[in-house]
């Protein structure tokens, strides 16, 4: 008969260390910039006390907002932004709550597994400021909104990128009807025009493409100047912030602000429009490009391509000084990605017709 086996812990196991803990804080503090997500840091700031310390020291934070409510409303109350109903988004961003960024805190526990004190006080304001004033350290900064501020039809590309200091210093759009293209070797539904010789045709001013182009700038601009006066409570409480992306989930327009752009935008007044909650667009130079056909890698074209670059006329102390024509265009050909950026480099080479556009 065999004898029995006795099981004995391993000594070895039982005074084994955690080595997680003996990791160093600046590590720990790579690793956590990795995640950059709001709710994800707030949900590791709930595990331990060392991470209730070291989340808010992280320097690249990302924000993404789901949902918007009404200023006097309650979670209860979101909007359902998949909704076709009409929408203000920007109107509401600075006052609105964040319900899906402020649940994983206010449902989670201290670091001593108490509750009832949530660990960010500040969240019952329910602002993206009021979150974000939690990180003290904050140098890389990205805010998503839940979706595109100008309406267009089915199948219309509309995207647009703007550069801000204190004041707009750069703004490009890249707009059409996007067309798929046949296989090869069949029949293509859409050819480009054998009288395409780089000339504007007559029928794009008859038939209101023109008129919807200046349509698309405008609401371009609007929701970029908007954007753009709602970040200000942000830039103030955060001035170790040297870049500053705010885009939405649809991918439609962004704005963006670079180190000394931050730095100018702190310098000087920020000039408001007297209509609304958005800064003053200033009076501007326009290039339009056109394209009737422009076909693009990957298997799709576009349909009276349009390209609108925007500068200020004057470039004063408020627009963050002289942009010289070389940076403008590499601002231009690096505003979009994949194919966008195929037909933005393929439309500058394209005859420039010039527009004004008085400030409003």
């Amino acid at each position: 008969m065999l004898p029995k086996a006795r099981i004995h812990a391993d000594p070895v196991l039982e005074f084994e260390v955690d080595r997680f803990e003996s990791l160093p804080d600046s590590l720990v503090l790579l690793i956590l910039n990795k995640v950059d997500d709001v709710r994800s840091l707030g949900r590791c700031s709930a595990a331990s006390k060392r991470f209730h310390g070291l989340v808010p020291l992280v320097h690249d934070v990302r924000v993404k907002i789901d949902h918007v409510v009404t200023v006097d409303g309650d979670a209860e109350d979101a909007l359902d932004l998949s909704s076709p109903k009409p929408r203000n988004i920007l109107s509401q961003f600075l006052k609105a709550m964040l319900s899906t960024i402020i649940k994983p805190f206010l449902n989670m526990r201290g670091p001593n597994g108490t509750t009832g004190r949530p660990l960010f006080p500040q969240l019952a304001q329910h602002s993206p400021a009021q979150v974000l004033r939690n990180f003290a350290h904050v140098r890389n900064l990205q805010v998503e909104l839940p979706s595109g501020d100008v309406r267009t039809e089915d199948g219309v590309l509309l995207k647009w990128r703007a550069e801000y200091g204190s004041a707009l210093q750069n703004c490009v759009i890249l707009g059409g009807t996007v067309v798929d293209r046949k296989p090869v070797g069949g029949a293509a539904e859409h050819e480009p025009s054998s009288e395409d010789n780089g000339s504007m045709p007559e029928s794009f001013y008859t038939n209101g493409g023109l008129k919807l182009r200046v349509v698309w700038t405008i609401s371009s601009l609007i929701a970029a100047s908007t954007r753009h006066y709602l970040l200000r409570s942000i830039i103030k409480d955060h001035p170790t912030l040297v870049s500053l992306v705010l885009t939405d989930a649809d991918g439609q327009g962004t704005l963006c602000m670079g180190a000394e752009q931050l730095k100018e935008f702190r310098e000087n007044q920020l000039s408001t429009s007297a209509c609304s909650n958005r800064t003053h667009v200033p009076a501007c130079n326009m290039k339009l490009k056109y394209a009737p056909y422009l076909e693009l890698p990957g298997g799709i074209a576009l349909q009276g391509a349009t390209l609108v670059a925007i500068k200020p006329s004057t470039e004063g102390s408020n627009g963050g000084g002289h942009i010289s024509r070389k940076e403008t265009d590499a601002f231009i050909s690096g505003a979009f990605d994949g194919p966008l950026k195929f037909a933005a480099k393929a439309l500058m080479k394209r005859r420039t017709y010039l527009l004004e556009m008085n400030g409003f």
